[in-house]
Parts: structure tokens; C-alpha cells; sequence
């Protein structure tokens, strides 16, 4: 890897070592991060999710907490991120009827030093491996993809939304 690559990634050092990046002089701003992904299904399983008759239960219910455990979680899951204060973590399931799919949000807050996409990422990334895991006996066929930031607030790069 060059040395102009190399600056232009911030976890490596000049050697090409992997690095937390030092935020300890940054300022201490709000940061938002909203974060989404979908899980395509049969259109008997979205049924089932959306009648509550799983039987394993509340499919929806169990995905928002395990998405917010799992955005907590981010920093043990990914070497390199920071652990941050979370202040606030919204998770929203949106039933795609038409597709057969389920969409989840997520928006993760925090006043610190660093951001908070990997939080909502991951966020969403539990969310839907739950409804996977709560779902696989029905259908096994079901596919998880498109999972991106939507957008981005605060800090020293400040605003970024997806368009």
C-alpha cells in the first residue's frame, strides 16, 4: 500500500499498522448516524410476522432489543472501534408487503468525540439476523442485504446523507 493511501485510511499508521485512531483532541459534539438493511422472505413468513403467530414470538419485538444490545455491543464486535456513551438508539421495522420484505432503521446518538455509524450499522445488522434466526424453521430462504448508512450528523466532517 502507498504511503498516500496509507493517510487517507485512518485506522493504519504511516507504517501500514492497524491503529485506534487517537480522538482525544477531538471536541466533544453531538453525533447522529441512521443506518438501514432488509430481509426479503416468503410472503407466508412476513404473515406470520405480521399476524405475531411465530413461534418463537414476537419476531419484531425481540429484533429491536437485540438491536439495541447489539449497537452497545459495537466496539467489542469491530477491533477497532471506539466504545462510546450511546444517548440514544431508535430502531424502526417497516413491512414492505409488495416485496415481501422487512426494512429495518436504526438511529444511533451520542455527544463524544467519534461517530456513531458502526453503531447504527450494527444495529441493523443484529436486527435483521434476529429476525433471521426467529424466522429460519418457516424459511430458510430468506436474504439479508443493502445494509448502508443513510446519513450522518455532526463532528468535524460534519453532514453526509446518502443520495
Amino acid at each position: 500500500m502507498s504511503e498516500s493511501n496509507l493517510k487517507s485510511l485512518s485506522h493504519f499508521d504511516n507504517s501500514g499498522q492497524a491503529h485506534m485512531v487517537d480522538v482525544g483532541d477531538k471536541a466533544h459534539t453531538r453525533r447522529i448516524a441512521v443506518a438501514s438493511g432488509i430481509i426479503k422472505m416468503l410472503p407466508a413468513t412476513l404473515q406470520l410476522i405480521k399476524n405475531g403467530d411465530a413461534k418463537k414470538g414476537d419476531v419484531l419485538g425481540i429484533a429491536r432489543i437485540a438491536a439495541i444490545q447489539g449497537s452497545k455491543r459495537t466496539a467489542d464486535l469491530i477491533p477497532l472501534c471506539h466504545p462510546i456513551n450511546l444517548t440514544k438508539v431508535t430502531i424502526a421495522f417497516d413491512l414492505d408487503e409488495n416485496n415481501s420484505a422487512v426494512i429495518c432503521t436504526a438511529t444511533t446518538e451520542t455527544t463524544g468525540q467519534t461517530g456513531v455509524e458502526m453503531e447504527a450499522l450494527t444495529a441493523v445488522t443484529v436486527g435483521l439476523l434476529t429476525i433471521y434466526d426467529m424466522c429460519k424453521a418457516v424459511d430458510r430462504g430468506m436474504t439479508i442485504g443493502e445494509i448502508k448508512l443513510l446519513e450522518k450528523h455532526g463532528g468535524k466532517s460534519g453532514e453526509w446523507v446518502e443520495t
